[in-house]
C-alpha cells in the first residue's frame, strides 16, 4: 500500500466539490486521459466514471467505481486500468485548523499482473504519481474555492 497526505489551504467540503465533480477526474488523476462519461448520481456507492487511462492512441477505456462515500469526509474508489490491474483508492478529508484540510489519499493494488509485483516496487510507481494527483487536487481546489467565495461578494 502506498500512502500520501498534502495540506490544502481550504475547507473538506471545498475539497470534496472538486472529487463529486467526476468530470475532473482527469484534471487530477494521473494517468487518466480522457473522461467518456460520468453516471448521473456520482459519487453515490456503485457509480461509474468511465475513462481512458495512459496516452492516445494507445490508451485503455475502463472505468473507476465508487465503493464507499462520506461526503465531505471521504470516498473510496476502485479504479480499473485492464489489463495493468485495479486499485483500491481512499481518499480521506481531514480538517487541518482554520479553513484548511489534510487529504490522505492510499492506493493499494486489488488485481490484475502488478499485483504480483512486491509493495515496495508498486510503492515506488504509486507514491510520485499520487503526490502529483495531491497536488493537482489541490489547485483544483483552491481555484474553485476562490471562485466560489468571490461570487458571494
Amino acid at each position: 500500500m502506498s500512502e500520501v497526505s498534502r495540506v490544502v489551504d481550504v475547507p473538506p467540503d471545498a475539497v470534496f466539490t472538486v472529487l463529486a465533480d467526476g468530470w475532473l477526474y482527469a484534471s487530477w488523476v494521473v494517468g487518466s486521459s480522457h473522461i467518456r462519461d460520468v453516471d448521473e448520481d456520482w459519487p453515490a456507492v456503485g457509480s461509474r466514471i468511465h475513462h481512458s487511462v495512459g496516452p492516445w492512441p494507445f490508451h485503455i477505456q475502463d472505468v473507476t467505481v465508487v465503493k464507499a462515500v462520506e461526503p465531505g469526509v471521504s470516498l473510496s474508489l476502485e479504479a480499473r486500468g485492464w489489463p495493468l490491474g485495479a486499485a483500491a483508492v481512499e481518499l480521506t478529508l481531514v480538517p487541518h485548523g482554520a479553513g484548511k484540510t489534510e487529504v490522505r489519499m492510499k492506493e493499494s493494488v486489488v488485481g490484475g499482473p502488478v499485483k504480483v509485483l512486491p509493495d515496495a516496487v508498486q510503492a515506488l510507481v504509486a507514491k510520485p504519481r499520487n503526490t502529483e494527483a495531491l497536488a493537482r487536487l489541490a489547485d483544483l481546489a483552491t481555484g474553485k474555492y476562490a471562485n466560489r467565495k468571490d461570487a458571494q461578494r
